[in-house]
């Protein structure tokens, strides 16, 4: 029997499951078909006993455990331990969820001990990068730790600027709807962030990473992922301010297998359904894109902003991982 957990902390990392749950079997299905095995709002209650979660749950509690373990928020200190949990996740006979090439690959080249700037997959931006990141956005850190550490833990397998932008931006909505911002306010004061933070290269976190071939700058290097960013939360601002059809918001702002692209849809997904948490998560799970990781980030964000009371009360004991959640939840509890 699991302990129920109340809070911000607890709706957030809840949050994540149940969107991963509720689109993992709606991944790589059309919009019509979803429709045809869920009805025209999508998947609305969890299925199975436990309701399975994918990688991106797992992955956000490889990240979670390591932040929970490290005796300080320092590059030094956190590195090895990410190292370590996503090892760990990558040889587990649960990994089995169709985890993404881009971790899979990472992971293996991580195994060999090599400076992680070595051997991250340098030109991908894929969503791994944050959908992940939430445990970094419950933190009670500074500014610029909680900077450093959201693209560190993006950084180790996806070395593209968005995808180090996207991460920091995602786990600084959870940040902002933890402590009390409206969610109908994120995009303006994330678009704010991108704008402030264009030429901060974080080089105690990053190192050298910006070296390569046609890049002059670090600067240079991360200013391209935070344009990224500006341009998907220009489409974001779009789409909110036309009426809702209620379609499948990655016409409007990508289909959600890119960083930028994943948060932008998310954060779609929250704004229109703010009174209806669990709308936000069908919502999401009903795409023709990554619709477990669109809903995970969904229930992340709606999660934060409400706490644990958005979600119905017999979820926390049908989840998968429950118990972990339930874990890093009391400990960051809000």
């Amino acid at each position: 029997m699991i302990s129920p957990v109340h809070g911000r902390a607890a709706g957030s990392l809840f949050g994540l499951a149940y969107g991963d749950a509720l689109g993992r079997p709606a991944e790589f299905l059309t919009v019509t078909e979803i429709e045809e095995r869920y009805g025209p709002t999508g998947p609305r209650d969890l299925v199975g006993d436990p309701a399975l979660v994918t990688d991106d749950t797992q992955m956000a509690l490889a990240v979670g455990w390591a932040l929970h373990d490290a005796p300080a928020y320092t590059p030094e200190a956190v590195e090895p331990l990410l190292r370590q949990r996503f090892l760990a996740w990558a040889a587990s006979p649960d990994n089995n969820r169709a985890p993404g090439m881009t971790c899979l690959r990472a992971c293996a080249e991580l195994s060999g001990g090599l400076p992680w700037q070595q051997v991250t997959q340098a030109g991908s931006k894929g969503c791994g990068a944050n959908m992940r990141v939430t445990p970094v956005g419950l933190l009670d850190v500074d500014l610029d730790t909680f900077a450093g550490l959201a693209q560190l833990q993006a950084g180790l397998t996806h070395g593209h600027p968005t995808g180090l932008a996207a991460s920091e931006l995602t786990a600084y909505a959870v940040r902002l709807l933890a402590e009390g911002t409206a969610i109908a306010e994120l995009p303006g004061l994330l678009a704010a962030r991108a704008r402030d933070q264009r030429r901060t290269y974080r080089a105690d976190w990053l190192g050298d990473l910006w070296q390569r071939p046609g890049v002059r700058t670090p600067q240079e290097f991360i200013a391209r992922g935070w344009d990224e960013c500006l341009r998907a939360l220009a489409r974001l601002d779009a789409a909110i301010a036309a009426p809702d059809d209620g379609g499948d918001p990655c016409r409007l702002t990508g289909e959600g297998w890119i960083a930028e692209e994943a948060l932008a849809t998310a954060l779609y997904c929250a704004v229109r359904h703010v009174d209806d948490p669990v709308g936000a998560l069908a919502r999401g799970a009903r795409t023709a894109g990554d619709s477990d990781s669109i809903a995970a980030l969904a229930g992340a964000f709606v999660g934060a902003a409400v706490g644990a009371a958005a979600w119905p009360a017999d979820w926390a004991g049908r989840i998968e991982y429950a118990d972990q959640l339930t874990a890093l939840a009391a400990a960051w509890q809000r």
